[in-house]
């Protein structure tokens, strides 16, 4: 709650209620630290798991050039810095190449934390370094399949890593035939179920079982639950099953940072001082000068090169889980290893201070516009109709939108309803609209217009909420069955609730008037004013039995003219819907607006009980107007 209110990174949080819990600070300490240690197992599973479901190769694609080339020779530059500064500080050769390989990786959920915040993660800047996240997450499996063999003594450490890469390979190969053809069978299996519990066992099953497999080989957890991720990635029910397990991942987590926490020494810290010194000034000064020449180097303006260098000068999570595979090894010292961990802790704070408080110069450098990314239009598709649901309702809107060549992604928890939308060429996501990942990878972000046809009330509301938390003008559909239910969705961001009664009641209103041979213009105005009265009139049970009625009414009453229509409060005292408002020079205004100004000798077309028109009549000064014959 401090770190939230202080408005840090809640990894800060975490790191710090762990050392205030922990055995080398007074005050309560953890009764049983081996199982919460366990726990903590558990959150670096759950976390690299993510991280291979959400691996993205076509996000990795768009920016190829700094993220496969760049982002290599960027780590490889930080790790040979390390080594002159880790021989003055006394460490050996190999003890130097593993603190630089710690700190080499930024955190990725500080990084992605601070461009949702700002509202940048689609930018060119963004865009940079979330691939540059991407490369780091493979380096950091792979250094999880190299620390181990590192290990062992000198004249057999070459075989060691050569055995090491062979049992990578060994459990890559079925891994990879599971990831093609038995997992994406066995999960549409389970979600055909339609039991969300037994969906999220199955892929909690995955990732420990297959993180289990890896680490009795001998390699790491942290790559076994990578794997798993991939595994699941392949499937088209993988956003679902992330949605699922992003929960309980974040409560993990969570226990895994605190668990570094109470690993920290601070009287170790102040005892190597020195080197926590050392190592921030490395990972802010000197991840910032590599990082900004790589992605200039690239090609990319200086602009962009500086922004994305000042948000990957921290190290987090992947530190963390390096430094402590390498200390489990004896590879690193204690003291090396809480250096580590203080370093992160500071370096997450700076970094949230200057993305915060860029300096006057900065700001002017990024003033400027940014240029257009990079990418294809193929790759980067204009605005699409994000359709949640996709059965009769949602089907007949596809329909529409085929007709008239609009694109369209469909969301939907019935697996052989996103079938159809494939089949039909569409987008389509498998899960829960109601979830933000799940309309994320739907493209709300870009999307031109929202439908939402689920059928269940509380699915659409919750649907609606998140789409309006997410973006604040997106136009959002929305349909509701009972009227009770209408304002809520307003409340939620519907931009306009579509209520399949009124609307059938309206369309049978129209073909009876054309069958009376009511003149077309009058039978319109009167269902445009139906329509904007009757979701008022109907807030509870219905009407009472009392019939509309449209009515012409004069203003003769001087004390309106001039006024507005929200100022005479005619609306409110009456209680009828306003359709059109007729000059006295014979100008039209349909459905007036309620700044529109009354003009004495005007004309209003009202809609309303028998008992509401007389009190307009008589607010109007007009007691004597004649019914409109409509």
């Amino acid at each position: 709650m401090l770190a939230h209110w202080l408005r840090q990174p809640l990894i800060v949080g975490y790191i710090l209620a762990g050392v205030l819990i922990g055995p080398f600070t007074p005050g309560p300490t953890l009764s049983d630290p081996h199982t919460f240690q366990l726990f903590a197992e558990i959150g670096v599973v759950l976390l690299m798991f993510s991280i291979g479901v959400e691996f993205s190769l076509e996000e990795l694609l768009q920016v190829r050039k700094v993220a496969l080339l760049g982002a290599p020779v960027g780590i490889a530059l930080i790790v040979f810095l390390t080594i002159p500064l880790g021989k003055l500080l006394g460490w050996t050769i190999a003890q130097s190449l593993l603190v630089g390989a710690a700190i080499s990786v930024a955190s990725t959920m500080v990084l992605l934390k601070f461009l949702l915040e700002r509202g940048e993660l689609a930018t060119l800047h963004g865009r940079v370094v979330v691939g540059i996240t991407l490369a780091e997450d493979l380096a950091v499996v792979a250094m999880t399949v190299l620390i181990p063999a590192l290990a062992s003594p000198g004249e057999t450490r070459v075989a060691a890593l050569g055995r090491s890469f062979l049992q990578a390979l060994v459990l890559l190969g079925p891994l990879l035939w599971l990831a093609r053809r038995v997992v994406p069978r066995f999960l549409a299996k389970v979600a055909h179920t339609r039991s969300m519990e037994l969906f999220l066992l199955v892929a909690l099953s995955i990732a420990i079982g297959t993180a289990a497999l890896t680490a009795s080989l001998g390699l790491s957890i942290a790559l076994g639950a990578f794997l798993a991720g991939l595994i699941i990635s392949e499937s088209e029910f993988a956003h679902e099953a992330l949605a699922r397990v992003l929960p309980i991942r974040d409560i993990f987590v969570a226990i895994f940072f605190i668990s570094v926490g109470t690993l920290i020494r601070p009287a170790s810290v102040l005892s190597e001082l020195p080197a926590v010194v050392a190592l921030v000034l490395l990972v802010v000064a000197g991840k910032f000068a590599v990082w900004a020449l790589v992605i200039r180097g690239a090609g990319y303006p200086a602009f962009t090169a500086v922004t994305a260098a000042l948000g990957l000068t921290q190290i987090g999570e992947f530190s963390y889980i390096l430094a402590g595979v390498a200390r489990d090894h004896g590879l690193l010292t204690r003291t090396i290893y809480d250096a580590v961990l203080a370093t992160s802790l500071i370096t997450i704070l700076l970094n949230a201070l200057i993305f915060r408080r860029t300096p006057a110069w900065l700001e002017r450098l990024l003033s400027r516009k940014e240029p257009p990314p990079p990418t294809s239009p193929a790759v980067l598709p204009e605005g699409h109709v994000i359709i949640c649901g996709f059965g009769r309702v949602g089907r007949e809107v596809a329909d529409a939108l085929d007709a008239f060549h609009v694109p369209y992604t469909v969301v939907d928890l019935d697996p052989e309803a996103t079938r159809a939308a494939l089949g039909r060429g569409a987008g389509s996501v498998f899960g829960d609209a109601g979830k933000e990942l799940i309309l994320q990878h739907a493209g709300v972000g870009r999307a031109r217009l929202a439908v939402v046809a689920i059928p269940e009330f509380e699915a659409v509301r919750r649907c609606v909420a998140t789409m309006r938390g997410i973006r604040g003008d997106l136009p959002i559909l929305a349909r509701v069955h009972q009227q009770r239910h209408r304002a809520t969705l307003g409340e939620a961001g519907a931009t306009e609730v579509i209520q399949p009664e009124v609307e059938a009641a309206l369309t049978i209103v129209r073909h009876s008037l054309d069958l009376l041979g009511v003149d077309h213009r009058l039978a319109r105005r009167y269902l445009e004013g139906a329509r904007a009265y009757w979701p008022e009139a109907m807030r509870t049970e219905g009407m009472s039995g009392e019939a509309l009625q449209a009515q012409e009414v004069d203003i003769r009453s001087r004390a309106l003219g001039g006024q507005s229509i929200e100022q005479t409060h005619i609306r409110e005292r009456s209680g009828v819907a306003i359709v059109s408002i007729t000059r006295a020079d014979g100008h039209e205004i349909v459905n007036p607006r309620s700044d529109e100004r009354l003009q004495a000798g005007d004309r209003l077309l009202a809609i309303g009980s028998k008992e509401q028109l007389d009190l307009l009549r008589h607010i109007c000064g007009a007691e004597g107007d004649p019914d409109y014959p409509g």
